[in-house]
């Protein structure tokens, strides 16, 4: 009797072979991560100077995820997944996210020339949605403000906990969002020491110190469940600093070992400033930066234009989109 229950499945070949091939497909996101699939188990590092649209970016792979495949006939494209959200930058607008939300709910039963009108000439309050399925993606949507170190290191090592709490409700977790991963750097290296609270005779803690522990977090988390990590991350000097770097030829990166992290800080296109257990931890890195132009969609709309460029792997074009409400858009491709 005790074989035979041991030899019974807790489930069936169609149940596991769903579950496997779901783990496996890649992350379909908008553009400009398209160009490159994404799945469990891959950290995404989004760097830019400020503006460059990496909340942005952030925030469209959010609605993606918490969005449905398919609601009661009408198609959304989602994930139909969960998403935790860790804002260390503390200037996450959580308004804008659920107007956003309102809008992409409105754009799945609508046509593009009816959106653009809905855009130009409703107001906010009188978009109409779902209600029943916005107060459902509401609830998928997890949202954590960390104000130091110490916090965000306390978040991460409760989401083990909260994940597990979302699956026995049947939810499963996509996504792992971080913005601004660098955020507390300079704040913890200008203190001479960092001494644990409560306990003056522990070790102090160095920046090296805490971004390992942060990496053995999220690597223990993505083990456990397996989740796409996506992190935003300024650069310093910004545009010059990216055009020097152009005008010596630093373009492109060593990928022999893309994925541990081979790319030196001479071949980055900006100064990296983050540590080598980081650097070493990124599976994927795409580099945004804006433009001067402006993009004319309507008579009274003009949109900022961005360039995107992939360094791991290392693509030899650049894709050149304008971020809008519902979403980024591809405008133009430069091959390199």
């Amino acid at each position: 009797m005790e074989a035979k229950g041991w030899i019974t499945g807790d489930e069936s070949a169609k149940e596991m072979l769903g579950r496997v091939l779901s783990r496996a497909r890649p992350f379909l996101l908008l553009p400009p991560l398209h160009r490159v699939p994404l799945r469990p188990r891959n950290v995404l590092e989004i760097v830019g100077p400020s503006p460059s649209a990496k909340t942005h970016l952030l925030i469209q792979a959010a609605l993606t995820c918490v969005l449905p495949i398919d609601w009661n006939g009408v198609h959304y494209g989602g994930f139909d997944g969960f998403v935790i959200f860790i804002d260390l930058d503390c200037r996450f607008d959580i308004f804008r996210f659920s107007h956003l939300l309102k809008l992409r709910l409105a754009s799945g039963s609508i046509s593009e020339i009816d959106r653009e009108q809905n855009n130009n000439t409703k107001e906010r309050s009188s978009i109409a949605y779902d209600e029943e399925l916005y107060t459902l993606c509401m609830r998928r949507f997890l949202y954590v403000r960390c104000y130091d170190s110490f916090e965000f290191l306390a978040t991460l090592k409760t989401l083990h906990y909260r994940i597990q709490k979302e699956k026995a409700y049947g939810t499963c977790v996509h996504m792992l969002l971080i913005d601004s991963i660098g955020a507390f750097h300079w704040i913890d290296r200008a203190s001479t020491c960092l001494p644990l609270r409560g306990n003056n005779n522990r070790k102090s803690h160095s920046i090296q110190a805490v971004l390992e522990t942060v990496v053995q977090e999220i690597r223990k988390l993505l083990l456990l469940h397996p989740m796409l990590a996506i992190a935003t991350k300024a650069t310093l000097f910004g545009n010059r600093a990216m055009n020097e770097a152009k005008c010596r030829n630093l373009r492109k990166p060593d990928t022999s070992n893309s994925q541990s992290g081979g790319i030196t800080a001479l071949q980055l296109p900006y100064r990296e400033y983050m540590p080598s257990v980081w650097q070493t931890f990124v599976t994927h890195r795409i580099l945004l930066r804006p433009s001067d132009d402006h993009l004319a969609v309507s008579d009274d709309q003009n949109h900022s234009v961005y360039f995107s460029e992939w360094l791991m792997p290392s693509l030899s074009f650049l894709d050149k989109f304008i971020v809008k409400e519902v979403s980024s858009l591809l405008h133009e491709v430069y091959e390199g």
